[in-house]
């Protein structure tokens, strides 16, 4: 059982004006845009980094290593957040993610920008969970939405930003400003955080979940890695008779059984499976996984089929996946902005997951020749789709679980997408891949060209360069091929696009509670609330000290008319009045609603009840 550090003096430790949540709120969108751009910014730049560093055969490391650290640490820093508190463990992941960003761009050799990506990856899961739990500490899920709309933009700004802006690094500057880049937002926001993050901490009684820790780490590196299984391997697909694939899968299940098993039994589980009853929870993590499968499978591809199609460099095309990130921004911070106004959430996720769909529908006519206007216009309308889900639904699920188990709820709807877009990728690229190799055997065959002539025209050569290099009529063909893999491989995401609609239906209407987390848990006060309890203990007090004048005048009277041989009596209803005195002032300090009747046979104690009576008012 977790309990709060006791403030001094029985204040609460921290008063939430609205200039603490915003400067707070400047420190977590500072660390979440770190976190969330280094998921994307080395796509574009990964060519020109691996031929430095020698390290071509095991490149997809740099992605994987950095995805499953991530994967790994969000429910742990959920988990631990809500045990200990968000403080100290939110600037030991900026510290750690920007320390190991600095020495990913001093890296001289693969293996140790591979292991400090990791560490990138470290710090990275916790920046991303403990931004949107502290948020859900310090503001009520009434007026949540105007600083969750923003952070569902930055996600979705990121994944489009990223590309961009690894483009230019690669093409203008050097790559590993990359990794540079998050040295100067990683000491803004950890000043920022330093001073204005003064969250309290906590100390826990229950035994830490080791077992279950262990065995969702395991589960967690079989999934991430299976499914990237061709990216660090170099194998060219699945080939189920390969023992070391079968051992990792057979191995994966195994961990994940006996992590459920583990968690039925642990006293204070890591990731506790009552989450499952609770119907917003359970769909708004469906929706996730969902969410996860589809967004990152679809933004893997489009950025180089604009290569190939357009024949424009790195940067150009990230340039080009511009609106869908205006998408992502307006609806996202539309929809925050009106869940503010009008206090309910479920109408958006249903209405998101309709316009994605419909986008994904009409991605799926994507030609060789398209033009970017029409190009534009089909992703933004995905964006704005999905920009009006992503933190909608985590919203509803800090909305509608216990306020102590805000930051296990959040990192398990997010570690749940963050599965879902390395199977989902994984599972579209085996199918983009397996139809661009028998367009390409077809076009070429049909054109009289040799696949692989040259070296050139292998399916494992077409890069952007080698395809603009080409001669016109086959580069065509490349590109129609291109086009005709990727855009019917999109029907495969609609069913799952279909299934998040009908998951988002069935979600309930649950009112948004206007207490913010840390409130609710007795550790914090919103700034309104500070200010009217300190005018009514001022209050208490001038009324207890009138009274209590105007009862030691009526004792001075009376005493003065009793005659000189009374002054025993005198003494004592003198001292009397000091105790009522002594026990009046203590039940006014106390914040006492009223003052009780003086007490007779001149006695200073309170009424039973009394403080119990004040303190609840």
């Amino acid at each position: 059982m977790s309990t709060a550090t006791a403030p001094a003096q029985g204040q609460p430790p921290v008063v939430l004006t609205k200039r603490t949540v915003w400067l707070i709120f400047t420190a977590l969108m500072a660390g979440m845009f770190m976190a969330s751009l280094d998921q994307s910014i080395l796509g574009t730049a990964m060519p020109t980094i691996v031929g430095e560093l020698n390290g071509v055969e095991h490149q997809g490391w740099l992605i994987t290593g950095y995805i499953l650290a991530v994967a790994i640490v969000m429910p742990l820093y959920g988990k631990f957040g809500d045990l200990w508190g968000r403080r100290w463990p939110f600037l030991v992941s900026i510290a750690l993610f920007t320390l190991a960003s600095a020495a990913s761009g001093f890296a001289t050799s693969f293996e140790a920008l591979v292991f400090f990506r990791a560490i990138q990856g470290l710090g990275g899961g916790g920046l991303m969970i403990l931004s949107q739990a502290i948020i859900a500490d310090i503001v009520p899920a009434r007026e949540r939405g105007k600083y969750m709309g923003p952070m569902g933009a930055l996600f979705g700004i990121s994944a489009v930003l990223g590309p961009l802006l690894g483009g230019f690094f690669t093409d203008h500057m050097d790559w590993r400003w990359c990794f540079w880049l998050n040295i100067p937002i990683g000491l803004a926001a950890l000043a920022i955080a330093w001073k204005t993050l003064k969250l309290p901490s906590h100390r826990s009684t229950k035994k830490l979940d080791v077992p279950g820790i262990i065995l969702l780490a395991l589960g967690t590196s079989g999934i991430v890695l299976a499914a990237s299984w061709t990216s660090w391997t170099g194998n060219t697909g699945y080939d189920w008779s390969d023992p070391g694939l079968l051992a990792m899968v057979i191995g994966t299940l195994a961990a994940i059984g006996l992590f459920i098993l583990a968690e039925t039994r642990a006293a204070d589980p890591l990731l506790p499976l009552h989450l499952f009853k609770n119907r917003t929870f359970a769909l708004a993590s469906g929706i996730g996984l969902v969410i996860g499968m589809s967004m990152f499978a679809a933004l893997g591809f489009l950025p180089t089929f604009l290569q190939m199609s357009t024949g424009s460099g790195v940067t150009q095309s990230g340039l080009l996946m511009l609106p869908m990130m205006v998408g992502v921004m307006l609806t996202s911070i539309a929809s925050g902005m009106a869940i503010v106004k009008i206090g309910r959430y479920r109408m958006f996720p249903i209405a998101g997951l309709a316009i994605a769909t419909a986008g994904l529908i009409w991605l799926t006519r994507l030609t060789g020749d398209i033009s970017m206007v029409l190009f534009s216009a089909m992703i933004f309308v995905l964006g704005a789709g999905l920009g009006l889900v992503m933190q909608t639904i985590v919203l509803a699920v800090q909305n509608s679980v216990d306020p102590r188990e805000i930051g296990t709820a959040t990192s398990a709807n997010n570690f749940i997408r963050e599965i879902g877009a390395a199977v989902g990728t994984a599972l579209f690229s085996t199918i983009f891949t397996s139809r661009l190799v028998d367009n390409l055997t077809d076009g070429f065959t049909q054109a009289g060209v040799a696949p692989g002539a040259g070296g050139d025209l292998g399916v494992d050569s077409l890069t952007p360069d080698a395809v603009n290099a080409m001669p016109d009529a086959v580069k065509q063909i490349v590109v129609d091929s291109y086009a005709d893999a990727l855009a019917p491989s999109f029907w495969y995401l609609v069913p799952l696009m279909v299934a998040g609609f009908l998951l988002a239906l069935l979600m309930r209407e649950v009112k948004l509670s206007d207490t913010a987390g840390m409130v609710a848990r007795g550790e914090a006060v919103a700034d309104g609330d500070a200010t009217t309890a300190e005018r009514r203990v001022e209050a208490e007090v001038v009324v207890a000290a009138e009274a209590l004048t105007a009862g030691a005048d009526q004792e001075v009277r009376a005493a003065a008319g009793s005659g000189s041989g009374s002054g025993a009596v005198s003494g004592a209803g003198a001292g009397g009045g000091a105790e009522r005195a002594g026990g009046g002032t203590e039940r006014a300090g106390g914040g006492t609603a009223h003052v009780e009747a003086a007490p007779e046979a001149g006695t200073g104690s309170a009424p039973e009840g009394g403080s119990e009576g004040g303190a609840g008012r």
